[in-house]
């Protein structure tokens, strides 16, 4: 690991310890009654469209994003900037097809907005399960990423220290989500956006004036620092030495654009705004933030190897993850003033609050799918005490086999877990919203079928993957299973996910098709246009 510097340690460090402070206060002040539910799962649904809309923006913009897509942009350059394009077309999906009617249909968690068409508790418990497969394996990613971020920052390669930061990291995220509920969460994403935005757009404009506010000069540079020539500029570089590189990148793509717009730590947001104009609003606000972001890291990214190179970026992490950091710290030069240090210490605050906040809003989408679609589905009476109280022990119950995983995985490769979330997302829960929401046959088989078969569809496919093994940056390199010829599953799994649910209500027969077609006619208004709105009581022509 590279060291920064004193003076940029002991700001970042200062930092670090100011903002942890801040937000534990902040999620205490805002954190539920103990006995509402409501504003505990959905923050009382009283959040702005501005607020609501820089909170998706965080669920979006989240270590995946600014570490992976970084990366990939720096070492590959036309590639990661697609797969950037991807992540802000995924987020205009999700506005454009999904936003309303999950809103209309949802009311705490996925499985509200499945078991809303197809009621059950086999579909409650099902949906937690696959909420549980698709969003540990990225919590995992984020949290052994703080350890790796601290010991970039400050300098220290000992693992019993990147260990301790990943236990102290994983006791902040179970706070936070046990602590502050939703409305907790959320003002920590909306602090994450503001900062990231900012420092970010300072650095990117800094990037810019070092070229004489060329990019095309910023670009060149870019590609010659690369190694790879004109080849940095062009398709098909990130996925060059597989066998078939533009269908691999095509299954990353669609990855990226399905998965991202359907994981449940996103999908929750929809059931915290108050009516579907403020969905509208919110998911407005959402885009331009992220696709503001996504302009700030393609220059950080791209200034990051034009100005340090990318045997540098690859040398500090093979997978480029520190590009964002190597990009800002170029910026300054190796004497850092006072300004420039503080600059610099909040994109690192900017990036160790990224890693907490994404891992705090999916431990709670965890806890709450796991107290509310289990346990609370079984007993119908339960108290609200007893479900919050629940809520946050499922919090905990989440949260501790994610620190250990975290601690034992984090000197491997954590791609195959990054890429497994987004293929779980896009090939179990995808088919199954699409189906439930806008198909009238859709019946509890094909509910089913699309659950469980698109799931084992990625997890066995992920298995012959070289992201698993079979190179030297996989996670087993001392393994040689490689036999899926694709780096990502969706290519394959998406059809199959889709097809599991289609092939599950044709078998399901003709009287559980005119079943669901009757469920689906009585909850198609509520779907599409919302619960009707109130007559007044008066007319200005009298009663």
């Amino acid at each position: 690991m590279t060291d920064l510097g004193g003076s940029a340690q002991s700001w970042s460090l200062v930092a670090f310890c100011s903002v942890v402070t801040l937000t534990l206060l902040l999620c205490v002040l805002t954190g539920p009654d103990r006995d509402d539910l409501e504003e505990f799962y959905t923050g009382y649904r009283t959040l702005s469209p501005l607020r609501n809309g820089l909170a998706v923006a965080g669920d979006y913009i989240s270590a995946a994003t600014v570490l992976t897509i970084g990366g990939v942009i720096a070492l590959c350059g036309y590639d990661g900037v697609v797969l950037a394009l991807s992540t802000l077309l995924s987020l205009l999906l999700l506005m454009f097809l999904l936003a309303e009617p999950l809103h209309n249909t949802g009311r705490f968690t996925m499985g509200d907005a499945l078991s809303r068409r197809v009621p059950g508790r086999a579909v409650r418990i099902t949906a937690c399960v696959v909420t549980l497969l698709s969003l540990i394996p990225m919590m995992i990613v984020q949290l052994a990423g703080v350890g790796q971020l601290l010991a970039f920052i400050l300098g220290f390669s000992d693992g019993a220290m990147q260990t301790g930061c990943i236990v102290g990291a994983g006791i902040l995220m179970i706070s936070y989500a046990a602590l502050g509920g939703m409305r907790g969460t959320a003002l920590i994403q909306i602090i994450k956006t503001v900062m990231l935005l900012g420092s970010g757009l300072v650095v990117a404009v800094l990037v810019l004036a070092s070229f004489g506010w060329h990019p095309g000069t910023m670009l060149d540079t870019a590609a010659r620092r690369s190694g790879t020539g004109r080849a940095f500029l062009q398709y098909g570089l990130q996925f060059s030495d597989g066998p078939h590189p533009a269908l691999d990148m095509i299954s990353t793509q669609v990855a990226i654009v399905l998965g991202g717009a359907c994981l449940p730590h996103v999908t929750m947001r929809m059931y915290t705004a108050g009516n579907a104009r403020q969905v509208r609003r919110t998911m407005s606000w959402a885009v331009s933030s992220v696709a503001l972001f996504m302009l700030v890291i393609t220059v950080v990214s791209l200034g990051a190897t034009a100005l340090v190179g990318r045997e540098r970026i690859a040398a500090a992490d093979p997978h480029g993850s520190t590009a964002y950091l190597l990009g800002a710290r170029a910026v300054f030069g190796s004497d850092v003033s006072r300004a420039e240090g503080l600059v610099f210490s909040t994109v690192t605050t900017a990036i160790f609050l990224t890693l907490l906040a994404s891992v705090a809003g999916m431990t709670l989408a965890c806890a709450n799918s796991l107290a509310h679609d289990v346990f609370a589905s079984r007993n119908k009476g339960m108290p609200a005490l007893r479900e919050m109280t629940l809520a946050r022990a499922c919090a905990l119950i989440v949260g501790i086999p994610v620190v250990l995983l975290a601690a034992l995985a984090q000197h491997r490769s954590l791609q195959p877990l990054a890429t497994l979330s987004f293929c779980m997302g896009a090939s179990a829960i995808a088919p199954a919203l699409v189906y439930s929401l806008f198909w009238r046959r859709f019946s509890k088989a094909g509910l089913l079928g699309t659950l469980i078969g698109g799931s084992v569809a990625v997890l066995v496919l992920m298995s012959g993957t070289r992201l698993v093994s079979g190179s030297p940056t996989s996670a087993f390199p001392e393994a040689d299973l490689n036999w899926f010829p694709f780096t990502t599953t969706a290519l394959v799994s998406v059809p199959a996910g889709f097809a599991c649910g289609w092939l599950g209500t044709v078998l399901s027969g003709r009287r559980s098709a005119r079943r669901a077609r009757e469920r689906y006619a009585g909850i198609e208004q509520l779907i599409l246009a919302g619960p009707p709105r109130r007559r007044p009581s008066w007319s200005p022509d009298g009663p």
